[in-house]
């Protein structure tokens, strides 16, 4: 996983009001991950009620509320589709899922209150897409739920919100990623996504 891909995601959760720590500070290049190496990063949400419902499977940020706290793992293979086929020929997207893995990275959160606060661990998959035909979205969507995913989310979801709330006239100095998303929404090669009407193929281009 490219730094640029953990960044979107760091950015999206920072910005909807999360305390985000990465995982590890390393690359593993020279050998096969281990089940926790697999986890990108660990998120909580101060701001989440007790006796809140759970979030929905497809996460955008209206649901981020319902999320207490969370495993991510980051998968930008951002050409590709992941398919029922994909999904089943490739066990590397689940190892975050591992149980012993969960238990280890459940003493990375604030110590628990009570057994609610406890079972409320948020088992997140980010992803570029699923396949839009059924019935092979649905069947991926089984896959994932079957495996002990609890939630997705697409980039082009955590880009979408990301661009929607940059201000071209704030200087995000301390974020490389929203600083290159500020400049080029500045220069019309961004637009936000309300200004992408239904029906429009055209583009206006600055001389």
């Amino acid at each position: 996983m490219s730094a640029i891909d953990e960044g979107i995601v760091r950015e999206y959760f920072e910005q909807n009001g999360f305390l985000v720590r990465q995982a590890r500070k390393y690359q593993v290049q020279a050998r096969r991950k281990v089940g926790e190496e697999e986890i990108d990063l660990i998120v909580y949400n101060p701001a989440w009620q007790r006796g809140a419902r759970k979030p929905d499977f497809f996460l955008f940020s209206s649901e981020l509320p319902y999320v207490h706290k969370a495993i991510v793992a980051v998968k930008g293979w951002h050409t590709g589709v992941f398919s029922p086929a994909t999904l089943k020929s490739s066990p590397e997207i689940f190892r975050f899922l591992e149980e012993n893995v969960v238990k280890e990275v459940a003493r990375l959160f604030p110590p628990e209150g009570t057994v609610e606060d406890a079972s409320t661990l948020t088992k997140i998959l980010v992803l570029p897409s699923l396949p839009t035909a059924e019935p092979f979205r649905s069947q991926s969507v089984e896959l994932l739920k079957a495996r002990g995913v609890d939630a997705i989310i697409s980039f082009r979801a955590m880009l979408l919100d990301l661009i929607d709330n940059i201000e071209v006239n704030q200087n995000y100095s301390k974020s490389d990623t929203l600083q290159v998303m500020r400049i080029l929404k500045n220069y019309e090669l961004l637009k936000d996504p309300q200004l992408d009407l239904p029906g429009t193929i055209t583009r206006t281009r600055r001389a």
